[in-house]
């Protein structure tokens, strides 16, 4: 690691370090430790960006996050969302067309799944699948947030065509399999050209309209912010990170990363619970 930032003078202007949260920033506990928030402070005490960049909305983050002073800017929902969280302003955004998302749902009603989606920076749910969200997600962190952070309505897709609602993302929880999950990654992928395809979790699969991934809004953040993506290092450990460590300068998988994100990164640095991002930043700061 070490060897690997310190070896390129380049590397080491890094104004933006952009931050997964959950299995990345966060343990697995979801829980912000103060070695980590003390590198963070260093990193924006010397003047770098700290944004997080995550499949969730705004008001969906720990407020271990939200409450940290240095931060200006998040990259939300997958990138579907980037927002100036000082003033509220989008710097970007991008959206499912309705119809799209109808089609979309009325596919997922043929298979043993649930979903949900995000609107307007919150999630709803069809009311028996948030009230069945139990069956299928073992997570008791995953399936907390499920239950506070969605509001059950009568039916998913009748309430988004009432309403003209555009998702920001549209999300499918399996029955805790894995193979299961991995094959539908790929069935959705060729049925869906239209979307991006990603999971952070072993049984989830989070969909966004393509021009909504968190590499494509990180440029465009790095673009409204003055610089250029290879001044940012980025952090992640799920699929939908892949994008955002492709267009970082520095791209870092966690330990606890899957396969295909430890291939896409320059580095691996340790788990999301012994201080992976952490131990990078200071690494970073020394070098600098």
């Amino acid at each position: 690691m070490e060897a690997f930032i310190g070896k390129d003078s380049e590397k080491n202007d890094i104004r933006m370090i952009a931050l997964d949260l959950d299995g990345t920033l966060l343990t697995s506990d979801k829980e912000l430790t103060e070695r980590s928030r003390e590198a963070l402070e260093a990193a924006a005490e010397k003047g770098i960006l700290i944004v997080p960049a995550t499949g969730r909305f705004y008001a969906g983050m720990p407020e271990a996050v939200r409450s940290l002073p240095f931060i200006r800017y998040a990259v939300t929902i997958n990138g579907a969302l980037v927002l100036d969280v000082k003033t509220r302003r989008e710097v970007y955004s991008a959206t499912v067309p309705t119809e799209e998302a109808m089609e979309f749902y009325s596919y997922l009603d043929t298979l043993p799944v649930i979903y949900d989606c995000y609107v307007d920076e919150w999630g709803y749910m069809t009311a028996w699948m948030h009230e069945a969200a139990g069956e299928y997600i073992s997570n008791i962190h995953s399936l907390k947030m499920v239950k506070e952070l969605r509001t059950p309505v009568p039916e998913l897709k009748a309430w988004l065509k009432e309403g003209g609602h555009c998702p920001q993302k549209m999300q499918l929880f399996t029955k805790n399999d894995p193979v299961y999950r991995d094959e539908l990654l790929g069935i959705l992928s060729e049925r869906f050209p239209q979307f991006a395809v990603s999971t952070s979790l072993p049984n989830n699969i989070e969909i966004n309209i393509k021009g909504a991934d968190k590499g494509l809004a990180l440029a465009k953040l790095a673009e409204h912010c003055g610089m250029a993506p290879s001044q940012i290092i980025a952090f992640g450990d799920g699929l939908n990170d892949i994008t955002m460590l492709k267009t970082a300068g520095i791209g870092v998988a966690m330990e606890n990363a899957h396969p295909l994100v430890k291939e896409a990164a320059d580095l691996t640095t340790d788990s999301c619970d012994r201080n992976g991002v952490a131990a990078v930043i200071e690494e970073l700061l020394k070098n600098s």
